[in-house]
């Protein structure tokens, strides 16, 4: 039988009935296909009736493994024409544009993410969050609002859920409650389910634009001022080590994004990530992700793993995506042992609680290191901490530069180099402030002095409107 037959009334008038061997179909062969639609809070309570008797209908007499099979836009254009028969056939009194969105929703549920489709569509959306069937929430432009979306139960998110697990070769279920996955447009996913979630399925989406942005953009979007971006330019030609610090969601990846275009394309670059995410233009790029463990507890291969085994494979420059763990103890000595230009993000609230931060990532490594040792080890690697933050106005600013000196008298010293300075004008609704050069005198100067650009990064660091 076709996916979509044409059937006469007398045989539309009486569905076919589902058998064992259909279902086995359905299992083998489609086994994601949802059963359940999307509640749109778009459409009419007439509308509505008439999708749910129509999305009933097209799963009692579509055969649902060819379906499967199908390319999307045919299958798109077929639920299009069999809505618009069913729609003569009840004499409903619905338009083209009504037909057409019902039938986008079938086919969202039928081969997509259901309610979510139309978000990720959406170029303003930089983060979609499902707090259960009913509750579906959205970032545009750093605010928050809630969608007129919504599933069907609690049912319809777990199936979405396993769904989005199920792309990646995951698996997410009561034994194995939380999942990181990754969409094929890239944006990163976060599932977790109960027992663990008390209040239902919860999905939570971070997108990435399709386009890296660049520096010279984030100074439009003042996000960052024409003196970071030069001193920062500088900064990449002299092959200095720099960490990106913040909190969730402050703009750490696009930033390391932005920064990454700045290396020589000759440089041989290993990316290394838990979720790939990174964009780099370069053509020599070597690209590593992470495995969790597998339903026995095999086969796991960690980001330390992974920063152990690039070592061997003759880097230039090594870039992490995030450093969370274990790892940092690796990462700070590849930074040590001639991997200069090296990059990461590490989360913290600021420059300076960032290299408390990976003083105690360092003690998760299990070495019995005096503390001494870690703090001489952090400053002897890092040379630059980019703060970034997203402020309450939506706007994401790096709110400080900092340069890491070394480690003196059981403290590593350090010297701010701009700050974001807030105004006196500033208000509850709007953020108003400046970009400060901190210091024209900068320790890193030496380093920096070695490439011949000393003389361009004393033209960075000094303030054009003084």
């Amino acid at each position: 039988m076709p996916p979509f037959g044409r059937q006469n009334k007398s045989t539309r008038n009486a569905p076919r009935k589902r058998t064992k061997r259909d279902v086995q179909s359905i299992d083998e062969s489609y086994a994601n296909l949802p059963i359940y639609e999307t509640t749109s809070l778009k459409l009419s309570p007439l509308l509505q009736v008439f999708k749910k008797e129509a999305f009933e209908r097209l799963l009692l007499q579509i055969d649902l493994g060819a379906a499967s099979k199908m390319p999307p836009k045919m299958l798109r254009k077929e639920v299009e024409s069999f809505i618009s028969e069913y729609a003569e056939e009840t004499q409903a009194q619905i338009n083209f544009r009504e037909q057409q969105q019902i039938s986008d929703e079938i086919v969202d549920d039928m081969i997509g993410l259901g309610p979510l489709e139309p978000l990720l569509g959406d170029a303003e959306i930089t983060d979609i969050m499902v707090n259960g069937p009913d509750h579906i929430y959205v970032e545009r432009k750093g605010q928050l609002e809630r969608v007129d979306m919504a599933f069907r139960d609690q049912k319809h998110v777990l199936q979405i859920s396993q769904r989005i697990a199920n792309q990646v070769g995951r698996r997410v279920d009561e034994a194995s409650p939380m999942v990181d996955a990754r969409l094929q447009d890239g944006s990163r996913v976060n599932v977790i389910i109960p027992p663990v979630s008390l209040d239902g399925s919860t999905i939570s989406i971070r997108r990435f634009s399709k386009t890296s942005i660049t520096l010279e953009q984030m100074v439009r979007q003042a996000n960052i001022s024409q003196k970071m971006l030069e001193f920062l330019q500088l900064a990449s030609k002299s092959r200095l080590n720099v960490i990106i610090s913040g909190g969730t969601g402050s703009g750490k990846t696009t930033l390391l994004n932005a920064l990454s275009q700045l290396i020589n394309p000759r440089e041989r670059i290993i990316t290394i990530e838990d979720s790939a995410e990174l964009k780099l233009q370069q053509p020599h790029v070597v690209r590593l992700e992470s495995r969790p463990p597998n339903i026995e507890g095999e086969g796991e291969i960690s980001i330390r793993d992974l920063v152990i085994n690039s070592l061997r494979m003759r880097p230039d420059r090594i870039v992490i995506g995030e450093c969370r763990g274990p790892e940092a103890l690796d990462m700070l000595q590849a930074m040590n042992t001639g991997h200069d230009g090296s990059m990461s993000t590490v989360h913290a609230n600021s420059a300076e609680e960032s290299l408390h931060r990976m003083e105690n990532l360092v003690l998760m490594a299990g070495y019995d290191l005096p503390t001494d040792v870690i703090r001489s080890y952090i400053a002897d690697a890092v040379d630059l901490v980019v703060q970034i933050g997203r402020m309450r106005d939506g706007l994401r600013r790096v709110k400080q530069i900092m340069e890491v000196i070394d480690y003196k008298d059981g403290h590593i010293r350090t010297q701010e180099l701009f700050r974001f300075v807030y105004s006196d004008e500033t208000s509850a609704e709007e953020i108003k402030g400046d970009f400060k050069i901190m210091t024209q005198t900068p320790h890193l100067r030496e380093k920096i002095a070695q490439f011949g650009l000393a003389n361009e990064m004393d033209k960075a660091l000094i303030d054009d409107n003084d």
